[in-house]
């Protein structure tokens, strides 16, 4: 059987929308990149029961998203923000804090920042404020660099890594028991990975959206895999 795995939709909600009340969407790209790597991806909305669909998960997968209050992490909202629907960030983080420490997680862009943002961490909320750091947005290809021995190094076997980049914010003070696993030349933290548990992973570049590529290949088996050894070991 394929392992399954949780991926957190996005929502828009209008209450004010008498038909639909808003939208809680995942793009394809997400689903099909789970899929190719042997995975059985399953939704997760913030209505989801976490007692009954937690001993069945095998991983899971945050995908993009807007941007987190900074609230959270103690700073005044950046003008340049679009804030991510509370309900959605409300439910990544009980998620976050209930998971059996050895599910296998791939955080990316907003789940990498939501993941540092939980353990206590802080983002940069706009870089181009920051007249160093290079452009990150509209989907730049850019190179980073893999720190040695790191599970990120393990799984891509490459140094520098290649993505595309969609990202205003960047990861400030690094969360509790994290480690950076990547940069890019211009400073700016582009993976993180907590060492102690099998899987946790986040990076800031968007794989899905480039799965056709070996290193994006390599990071999806890698991830599912890891799932299939997490499903193997609850039986």
């Amino acid at each position: 059987m394929r392992p399954l795995i949780g991926i957190t939709v996005a929502l828009k909600r209008d209450p004010s929308d008498a038909r639909y009340a808003g939208e809680a969407k995942v793009f394809w790209n997400y689903l099909a990149a789970v899929a190719d790597a042997g995975g059985s991806p399953i939704l997760l909305t913030p209505l989801t029961d976490l007692d009954s669909v937690l001993p069945v998960l095998d991983g899971w997968l945050i995908p993009g998203g807007p941007d987190i209050d900074p609230k959270h992490y103690g700073e005044p909202n950046h003008p340049a923000n679009d804030l991510i629907d509370p309900l959605r960030f409300a439910f990544d983080q009980t998620l976050m804090e209930r998971m059996p420490e050895s599910l296998p997680v791939l955080a990316i862009c907003y789940g990498c920042q939501m993941l540092n943002v939980v353990r206590g961490g802080s983002l940069i909320q706009h870089l181009p404020d920051d007249p160093n750091r290079a452009e990150h947005r509209e989907g730049t290809r850019q190179a980073y660099a893999i720190t040695p021995g790191s599970l990120l190094h393990q799984i891509v076997g490459s140094d520098p890594i290649e993505g595309l980049s969609f990202h205003h914010q960047g990861i400030g003070r690094v969360g509790e028991g994290l480690q950076i696993s990547a940069r890019h030349e211009d400073g700016t933290v582009e993976a993180l990975e907590d060492p102690k548990r099998p899987f946790c992973l986040g990076v800031q570049w968007h794989p899905e959206r480039s799965s056709s590529e070996s290193a994006s290949q390599r990071l999806f088996s890698a991830f599912v895999q890891a799932a299939v050894e997490y499903s193997k070991a609850k039986r």
